[in-house]
């Protein structure tokens, strides 16, 4: 369509070429001062042919502009008046010595790049025998001084020479045009593809020019920063106040390493600078700066290692539990003997309660194989959690009177596996009903859950029992570590793993009024896992 559009809009200026041609001509032969040797032999001839070809060139704006027929038939026709017109201006002008058959030049070119030679040589041929025709006609009627056979054939030449350059031409014109066109619309493709490669991706980008206004973002940006309603171009200052203290100070400072780690409220993330050197301006430089969230950073690198531990340790508790077992029935075999004294029945009771704990030791150790499998879904809390309290009270029907639970009025919609859940709440309330049946008070365990931010929520578990000793709150999450004879050190453990499995956290926190707390912090439905 743009090709089309583009040869009526050349027809048009060939069309007013040749209207200020023949008006240029007329306008001469009235006042006279035509110059020589123009209208030489015949100016009658001269005068009425151009005053007519004017009329016609006038008269061709009509189908012209109503674009009928079509351009191609009207470039022909209009080719063919100029052929004839201008032999005639030739002949009435002194023949071919005159010069003004050059004209012919101009309009065999013209119609050559209007029909990119498809019939530009056949013009070129009737127009150079239109010129030997003029020439055989000047012997004929007895004016053999104007002819001039070697000017007819050069003139010839040369139109077929324009005809076929101005074709290849044409032709080279259009197909660079359609390259043009080709790859403007693969880079138009491309740009919408690299759009929305950018839109998907889960790290932040953010891109800066020279004044430190956001030209381009990225959702996954905006999720980070918190700037979901900021429209883009924006001052840095305004769409993250954060982000810009750090920028600011990375531009004073210029430190090596162009990865910082910065706070947003209460998440952290990690921010690379990169300097585009390609968008180099006068007065500043472009920077893109990628961010990345440091906790789901410090998740992957720990499920990697955790994953080989949990091949590891898997292999180890399997060759645990085959000595374990034969022990164990050799225990039970020994136990039947009746001739046992009261003292050797002792040390079996002794070797079974010690082999329980090895092996639960061992299933406990197999839970960190099973962190890697996360099915996060969303749980409706409000829902979710008086049904884990009623399984909880069918495996510690003891326990239930000593639990209250308070559901906040706004539902809250949590994103977690629950399973991991389950059994991460289970060890916490089991724990939590233990110490608090130590205290010199009626044993009291409260659960409680709600918001922290809009993306991140709480469940907390709170007991009355005796506080925990200072010195040992740091190594609560210890593997191995318990206050407890009975206990094996690992459910603390195993549930802080099964949380930032979940890209969650798992909690300490003393609180005055309650007692001991453990927090779960986890994402809501509106923020899930990558």
């Amino acid at each position: 369509m743009d090709e089309i559009n583009r040869a009526w809009r050349l027809l048009l200026l060939l069309t007013l070429y040749r209207i200020f041609l023949a008006a240029g001509f007329v306008v001469l032969m009235v006042s006279g001062m035509q110059p020589m040797p123009l209208a030489s032999s015949n100016a009658d001839v001269f005068y009425y042919s151009t005053l007519g070809y004017l009329c016609v060139s006038i008269a061709s704006l009509y189908p012209l502009l109503h674009r009928r027929p079509h351009y191609l038939w009207q470039a022909y026709a209009l080719t063919l008046i100029d052929i004839l017109v201008i032999i005639v201006w030739m002949h009435s002008s002194g023949g071919v010595s005159s010069g003004v058959g050059m004209l012919l030049v101009i309009s065999i070119a013209n119609t050559s790049m209007i029909s990119a030679g498809r019939i530009s040589g056949f013009f070129a041929a009737l127009a150079s025998l239109a010129v030997l025709a003029e020439q055989m006609y000047s012997v004929a009627f007895g004016m053999g001084d104007r002819v001039n056979f070697s000017m007819a054939g050069l003139l010839g030449l040369t139109l077929f020479v324009t005809a076929i350059l101005a074709s290849v031409l044409a032709n080279r014109a259009r197909e660079n045009e359609q390259l043009a066109h080709q790859r403007g619309i693969d880079l138009k493709n491309m740009s919408k593809l690299a759009e929305m490669v950018i839109q998907k991706m889960t790290t932040g980008v953010v891109l800066i020019d020279s004044q430190r206004q956001v030209v381009l973002t990225n959702w996954a940006a905006r999720q980070l920063l918190g700037a979901h309603h900021q429209q883009t171009p924006i001052h840095l200052q305004y769409f993250s106040p954060e982000l810009n203290v750090h920028f600011l100070r990375f531009e004073r400072t210029q430190p090596k390493n162009t990865k910082l780690l910065i706070k947003n409220g209460t998440e952290s993330l990690l921010m690379q600078v990169v300097r585009l050197d390609a968008f180099q301006e006068e007065e500043g430089q472009n920077h893109l700066l990628i961010l990345e969230d440091a906790n789901a950073l410090a998740q992957q690198s720990q499920q990697i290692k955790l994953a080989a531990l949990g091949r590891l340790t898997a292999g180890i508790a399997h060759e645990v539990r085959n000595p374990l077992s034969a022990i164990s029935h050799a225990n039970a075999l020994l136990k039947e003997s009746p001739d046992l004294s009261a003292q050797d029945v002792r040390l079996t009771e002794i070797v079974e309660q010690q082999t329980r704990r090895i092996n639960r030791i061992v299933e406990d150790v197999l839970q960190l194989g099973k962190r890697d499998s996360v099915q996060a879904e969303h749980l409706r809390l409000q829902e979710w959690l008086p049904h884990f309290l009623a399984e909880f009270y069918q495996a510690v029907p003891e326990a239930e009177s000593s639990f209250t639970f308070e559901s906040p009025k706004q539902e809250i919609e949590g994103w977690f596996d629950p399973a991991h859940l389950r059994q991460i709440l289970h060890n916490l309330c089991q724990n939590a009903f233990r110490h608090a049946s130590q205290a010199q008070d009626p044993a009291r365990v409260l659960i409680r859950f709600g918001h922290i931010t809009e993306h991140r929520g709480y469940i907390d578990v709170y007991n009355n029992g005796p506080s925990i000793d200072p010195d040992h709150v740091d190594r609560l999450f210890e593997p191995f570590f318990t206050t407890s004879p009975k206990g094996t050190g690992l459910g603390l453990y195993i549930s802080r793993e099964l949380a930032q499995a979940n890209q969650g956290e798992l909690q300490y926190r003393s609180d005055q009024n309650n007692g001991t707390c453990f927090r779960v912090v986890f994402n809501t439905a509106l923020v899930k896992m990558e």
